[in-house]
């Protein structure tokens, strides 16, 4: 997509967590004469429950403050950056319309749920155009791997990788009683075997998408689209866990890993090693077993105007997002 010449870009600093966006009066006044449109991307990802007040304030309180600059403003069109995940504990096709639902799986799914009902009920009374656009898990660049931040896809694999790791250092360099009371061993060239099962179902995966295609898409929306509608920015294909554990384990010379049905899991057959990686990714549990297939016709009709798709996520985008994150030190660099 095109994007305007930088030269016509101006920064000014401000500030979501006040009412005045922290400018002095004079500059509120003379920002608000000059806008016409609204892109509103700030928010708090944390699904933590004891995060509950830090992501409440940052997803719908502070929209209080960016809707009330657009109503002072000649802003005519509003764009809201939402999450697919509003759906809530919805199972099957969740479509590009207002979502009806009350149970989430986390604070980020109601607040930014909360967040769309606010602007489009503000939007609505003021006389301006909303936009609501819906992406689903987004992930580093297509081509680079390239990534600012290393939750979502990153982190369960993350965890994985920190296990195999200790526990090697713990084989290698003290008794090795730790991993063997896991369950873990590793052979002469050094592969892992991690014995460990992921309760998912036949219809679940996530659905994920690459920050390139995001902008892209959201740029063809945003330029074409302007009197208001809700848009999921998503892939036509969700990931299973099945393929995830495939690709995790290829990658970083793993077995012993499988994806199994909940039926399959009795009570209290989950050994040490499941129940030490099932505590570290808790947060994300529900999404091992998600049903949510999210609807794009309307999406979709705009992007294939402009050639744009979404490009699958197979196993060399999964190397190429592994490669990058390992070269930063997921981040810590």
């Amino acid at each position: 997509m095109d994007f305007p010449n930088p030269s016509y870009v101006h920064i000014i600093p401000g500030d979501v967590n006040r009412s005045d966006l922290g400018l002095s009066p004079e500059e509120y006044l003379r920002l608000a004469s000059g806008v016409d449109e609204i892109i509103h991307c700030a928010s708090d990802t944390s699904f933590s429950e004891q995060k509950r007040d830090q992501v409440k304030k940052a997803n719908v309180e502070n929209l209080h403050h960016l809707l009330g600059f657009a109503a002072k403003s000649n802003c005519f069109c509003f764009h809201h950056i939402s999450t697919a995940y509003v759906a809530g504990k919805r199972r099957g096709p969740c479509p590009e319309a207002p979502a009806e639902t009350f149970e989430y799986f986390n604070v980020y799914e109601e607040t930014k749920h909360r967040a769309e009902k606010t602007a489009a009920n503000f939007c609505r009374q003021h006389g301006i155009q909303l936009n609501i656009y819906r992406p689903s898990v987004v992930y580093g660049h297509s081509r680079t791997g390239r990534t600012l931040r290393f939750n979502a896809l990153y982190y369960p694999v993350k965890t994985l990788l920190f296990l195999k790791n200790l526990y090697y250092e713990d084989t290698l360099h003290k008794s090795g009683k730790n991993a063997k009371k896991m369950g873990i061993t590793f052979d002469e060239n050094g592969r892992a075997h991690l014995p460990i099962r992921i309760e998912t179902v036949p219809e679940s995966g996530i659905n994920l998408i690459p920050v390139d295609y995001f902008t892209d898409a959201f740029s063809a929306v945003m330029q074409t689209q302007k009197n208001g509608g809700i848009y999921h920015l998503v892939s036509d294909k969700n990931t299973s866990i099945a393929e995830l554990i495939d690709y995790s384990q290829r990658y970083f010379n793993i077995s012993g890993m499988q994806a199994v049905c909940p039926e399959n899991m009795h009570p209290g057959s989950k050994n040490h090693l499941e129940l030490l990686f099932e505590r570290c990714i808790k947060t994300y549990k529900p999404y091992m077993k998600d049903e949510r297939i999210f609807e794009n016709h309307s999406t979709r009709g705009v992007l294939n105007t402009h050639k744009i798709s979404c490009p699958e996520f197979d196993y060399p985008m999964f190397a190429r997002c592994m490669q990058y994150a390992l070269a930063v030190n997921w981040g810590n660099n």
